[in-house]
Parts: C-alpha cells; structure tokens; sequence
C-alpha cells in the first residue's frame, strides 16, 4: 500500500498542530501494510517531532510492543479493514479528556485522508488500464477495417456496370470511412485526465472536434451514405421508406448534422413497430431548413415527450432493448450547438398533411449560415 505526496504533506499539516502541546513527547503514523503470513505490518510514514532519522517498523521494535502507561495506540480503522495507526507519547499523565479527545479527531481526519487517498489511486490504475486496452483495441481495430476497405474496393471493381450494386458497396466504403472517423475520435480521447477548474455541472454531450468539424463535403453527399442505409434498413424490415430527393443545400457543419440524423433514424427503425412506416421530409425555411425524421408507430406518451432528451433516460418504448439513452441527448446538444433546436411532435400530420396521422415526427431545425448558435441550457438539478 502506497500514499501520494498530497497525503504525506496532510499528514505532517496534522502532526505539526500538536507543537503547542509541551506534554507531548512524539506522534507516529503508521500504514498497515500485509504480510506473507497475513498480519499486518505496520511500518511508519511520518512523524512529529522528527530529526530525519529512519523509523522502524513496529515488530523491528520490541520496546514498542511492551505496555507503557505513557504510550496510547488510535487505530486508523475504516469499517473492518486496519489501515494504521497513530502512536502517541507522553510526559505527563494521567491523559487529559481534551487532549484525548483532539488525538482522536486527528485520527479520524487521517482516516478519511487516508481511505480517500487510496481510492484515487485505486481508480487512478484502473483508469490507466482502461486507457491502455482502450489504446490496444483501437490499433486491433484498425486492421479489419482496413482489410474491409481493401476487399470493398476490389469488389467495387469487379461490379464495373452494374450501378446498383456499385451503390450498395460505395455505402459500404462511406461507412467504413465513417468507423475510422470514430476511431480517430476515440484514438484523441485517451490521455491524461486534468481536474477541472470551473464548474461542475454536466455539460452538454457534443462530439469531438474531428466529427463536428466543417467538412469540404456538402449535406447533400454526407447524407447520401446515411439515407442509402435506411433505405436497405426499411427493405430488410419489409416497411416503407420515404425520403426527399435531392436535399435542399444548407451553409454549416454537415458532419453534426449527419450524426444528429444518425441517431434519429436509428431510433425510428428500432423503436417503431416494424410494419410502421418512416421517413425523412426536409423543408427549406425562411429562417433555415427543418428536416424532420418521423415514423407512423404508437405515439410516445404525452410524459415522456420531453422526459427522452435527458441523458441516460429512455422511453417506455425502449424497455427490453439494447441502448445507452444517449443518443436524443447528443442530437439536441448537437442541435443547439448549431444554432438550430431538436423537438418533438405529435402526430407527424402536424408538420405536413402528407406525413401520418399518427406516430412521432422528430424535428431538427436548422438556422440560416452564419446565425449564431443558441446557449445550451443547463441540466436541471435535482430538487
């Protein structure tokens, strides 16, 4: 068992308090640690007065383990578990009731120091574990999906004049350059974690800058691989598929835009009945452009409408099934961020005439280029 420098300089802020104490004549901290023969060896790590003389260990001192009325021994003890000891000698007796008494507090403040300190660097090696299989998984990653790409450009080949199966191969390409973009992503998050300054409060779930970014790539082309998989998604499923062809243009980061419909689609297909229909209706605005993904399944419940963009939260809908509750809450942080807004409305009629007259119709509204983006609110607290 190992203590950080920040537990050692606590300790000896503790010890030095008792300077005003003259009928005191030492104070010694020990750690507990374990033994081959599963005692507990008890081996000192600060102390008060101290000449910088080594200490030894308690069963290295046979005086120590003789009785002296002039001795107390305070256990740092956390539940079941010994963690130390805190050693005390005296000049004077009998023991004074405050002294005993601010002993003990002592005691039990290094306790809590002590337990804190030895969970952070427990959850300090699990993290640098994570991090190191986070980084191995990620280079193995790499080579499957590259070989994907290397078998889907030779099949591509292949597939010379046959347009509609080039097309289903070219979707297969965009989402493998799709994954390599995730695990770029991933790649960039590992590194050291750094104690933030300002506020504590959730902040708003946006993806890293090298999924957000402008891209050379239109709206248009960025969303062609996505709605080239929703298509074959509603064919698999056996349902209808709507979608409105070709997309209006719009001025702003389509790979936010991309992922905010990612998840919006996904959810239709997963979510909805499967003989229910889905689709994508995208509309030029006077104050920017609305794309709207919605499904003609079993509305979502008047309590949950607002309820399913909480972190974490799912719907009634979502009982039973694979999922994290994530994604509604990234496709609206997402939308704010970009000055836009993402809600919900029921039945999707009520956006257009021509979508069902029941279902859900989820509502991605995007500003015109250059507007500026609208503050994210803060989570609520809890009452």
């Amino acid at each position: 068992m190992q203590v950080s420098e920040r537990f050692l300089a606590l300790l000896q802020q503790q010890l030095a308090q008792f300077t005003d104490r003259l009928d005191l004549r030492s104070l010694v901290v020990y750690l507990a640690l374990p033994t081959p023969d599963g005692k507990p060896s008890l081996v000192p790590v600060g102390a008060w007065p101290h000449d910088g003389a080594p200490l030894p260990a308690v069963e290295h001192d046979t005086e120590l383990r003789l009785p002296d009325a002039q001795r107390r021994w305070l256990a740092l003890r956390h539940e079941q578990v010994l963690l130390g000891a805190l050693r005390v000698e005296t000049d004077q007796l009998p023991w004074s009731e405050p002294l005993t008494q601010r002993l003990q507090a002592t005691a039990n403040g290094l306790t809590l120091a002590l337990c804190l300190d030895l969970e952070q660097q427990r959850l300090r090696d699990q993290l640098q574990r994570q991090d190191q299989q986070l980084r191995l998984l990620v280079h193995q990653l790499r080579n499957p999906l590259a070989a994907l790409r290397t078998f889907g450009q030779l099949l591509l080949r292949r597939l010379d004049g046959d347009q509609a199966n080039r097309l289903l191969v070219k979707g297969l390409l965009a989402e493998e350059q799709q994954l390599n973009r995730y695990v770029d992503a991933i790649d960039r998050l590992a590194g050291p974690l750094q104690l933030a300054s300002g506020p504590t409060e959730p902040q708003p779930l946006l993806l890293p800058p090298s999924l957000a970014a402008r891209s050379e790539t239109g709206l248009q082309e960025l969303l062609t691989p996505l709605l080239q998989r929703a298509a074959a998604t509603a064919a698999l499923q056996g349902r209808r598929w709507h979608t409105s062809d070709p997309l209006p243009s719009w001025e702003g980061e389509p790979g936010a835009v991309a992922e905010i419909l990612a998840n919006l689609l996904e959810n239709a297909f997963r979510y909805s009945p499967p003989e229910a229909e889905v689709g994508l209706l995208a509309q030029s605005l006077q104050a920017g452009l609305r794309l709207t993904v919605w499904d003609g399944g079993t509305p979502i419940d008047p309590h949950e409408r607002e309820a399913i963009f909480g972190r974490g939260v799912r719907g009634a809908r979502g009982k039973g099934l694979a999922g994290t509750g994530l994604g509604l809450a990234l496709a609206r942080d997402l939308a704010r961020s970009l000055g836009g807004d993402l809600r919900l409305v029921v039945p999707p009629a009520a956006i257009d005439p021509t979508l069902p007259r029941a279902g859900n119709a989820f509502c991605l509204e995007l500003p015109p280029a250059g507007a500026a983006p609208r503050p994210t609110p803060a989570p609520p607290t809890e009452p």
